[in-house]
């Protein structure tokens, strides 16, 4: 997946904007102001492709020990992010597209019941 695809995803996606919150290299998508995908763009452009998703705290130690593409979120709380090595073989577009959905949902969920309800 090429950074343009990764973007008309996440944009599909109800609710969600991009936003450079913190420099001018790292892409934020957000779900209604709350935070589910980073990615450096000066990295990605680099050849380091590599993307920050929230992730439940048991499935994240799952996908740790079970991939070395993932590590704890780099810059984040590591308990919830995780970092994954998109320049690894193990991680194919579809599997990322089902960890960026969950990442949304993890998001959404911890959403009060209002704003959750805003996106059905």
């Amino acid at each position: 997946m090429n950074i343009e695809e990764l973007q008309t995803y996440c944009l599909s996606k109800k609710e969600v904007t991009e936003d450079f919150p913190f420099d001018a290299d790292t892409l934020v998508f957000k779900v209604l102001g709350k935070m589910f995908v980073l990615v450096s763009l000066e990295k990605w452009e680099a050849g380091q492709k590599g993307i920050n998703l929230k992730c439940d705290p048991d499935y994240a130690e799952e996908l740790r020990a079970e991939y070395d593409a993932f590590t704890p979120g780099y810059h984040m709380n590591k308990k919830h992010w995780n970092t994954i090595d998109l320049t690894r073989d193990e991680i194919s577009p579809k599997f990322l597209t089902e960890l960026i959905d969950h990442s949304y949902a993890m998001v959404v969920k911890g959403m009060p019941k209002k704003m959750r309800d805003s996106l059905k």
